[in-house]
């Protein structure tokens, strides 16, 4: 089950943002899944509750945002949604020449923490006092 490997990967890129990004516990974390991404959201939740046991995510909840396949057509210029099975001819002129622009998503979008700053970390160095 490469779920359990995707979760693993999220937790330790979360463990190891700067301290600016996680400010306290974890509280939520949000993903992009691409439907063709070949990650079944159910296993991928189940996964990732035993993936943060133990750490500074243990009891994060996990959000899925579900990114639909899309394809152009190099030849028509046609887009579509591919759907699933994934659907790659192009529907309008039947070209195999297609190129995916959306579906394969597997990136983390947001995190909300306990001790999260409501403003935006200020982009200048916070002087150290004395």
């Amino acid at each position: 089950m490469h779920e359990m490997s995707i979760a693993m990967a999220v937790v330790q890129q979360v463990e190891e943002a700067p301290p600016e990004d996680v400010n306290g516990a974890v509280e939520c974390v949000r993903l992009q899944v691409g439907e063709l991404a070949g990650v079944v959201p159910d296993a991928l939740r189940f996964s990732f509750s035993l993936a943060c046991a133990g750490t500074v995510l243990e009891g994060a909840e996990l959000l899925i945002d579900a990114v639909p396949g899309r394809a152009r057509c190099m030849t028509c210029d046609h887009a579509w949604a591919t759907g699933m099975p994934p659907r790659l001819a192009c529907p309008q002129c039947d070209g195999a020449d297609t190129e995916l622009l959306a579906g394969r998503e597997l990136r983390i979008t947001a995190l909300r923490c306990s001790g999260a700053r409501p403003d935006p970390v200020p982009s200048a160095p916070v002087p150290e006092e004395s």
